[in-house]
């Protein structure tokens, strides 16, 4: 009897002596079957992780000298999709919390009130000086229950959470969060000193997002 782990490679797949079944060292990547060279992959990998100011489509099919938009596009989608951690652990100490909005101007709508564009809670921990971890969601309001909703998602009770004074995060003390609140209309402060870590991610989140597709 062939030892349980042993494998035979057959025609590039790896067939399980025991198991009887085919599998391949790319097998539930996103190089899984692929139909053009695993080289080339990696440089797109390469040119999309590199970009400060963001990554397009359009960037990426000429780069590589890819026949089609649609295949670009396909192919950013799927290498931001691999960028994302699954089982991330929860982030803990002192974390700053703020929102923003990624869209154009609106007209009619005042303070966190938005009808077109997405709203996105970014949540930063802090380092010393420099950020650690991040987490960032797209909400469908600035209400308690939206915010309260991602921080307990992403943050781990007890942990000190920095926020400006809006409302949304009054009961944030009651739901086990340790809670500093700076008013920044009331501080003399502007918005990126008070919550700077927050507002470094949005800059780069908004560099990214205004690329054109």
């Amino acid at each position: 009897m062939l030892p349980r782990h042993r494998v035979e490679k057959n025609n590039g797949f790896l067939d399980c002596a025991r198991g009887h079944f085919q599998t391949s060292v790319t097998s539930g990547t996103i190089f899984d079957r692929p139909r053009t060279p695993l080289p080339l992959w990696f440089r797109a990998i390469g040119w999309v992780v590199t970009r400060k100011n963001g990554a397009s489509a359009l960037g990426l099919q000429r780069i590589l000298g890819l026949g089609s938009h649609e295949t670009a596009w396909t192919w950013l989608h799927n290498i931001r999709h691999a960028m994302v951690t699954p089982f991330r652990a929860e982030l803990d100490g002192a974390v700053e919390v703020d929102e923003t909005f990624l869209g154009g101007l609106e007209e009619g709508v005042s303070g966190r009130e938005t009808f077109q564009n997405a709203m996105v809670v970014i949540a930063a921990e802090v380092d010393g000086t420099r950020i650690g971890r991040i987490r960032m969601r797209r909400i469908p309001d600035a209400s308690e229950a939206s915010l309260l909703g991602v921080i307990a998602e992403s943050i781990v009770p007890g942990s000190l959470v920095h926020t400006d004074g809006w409302l949304g995060y009054k009961n944030l003390a009651e739901n086990g969060y340790g809670h500093k609140v700076t008013a920044v209309k009331h501080s003399g402060q502007e918005a990126h000193d008070v919550l700077p870590r927050g507002h470094r991610v949005v800059s780069l989140l908004k560099r990214w997002s205004w690329v054109s597709p």
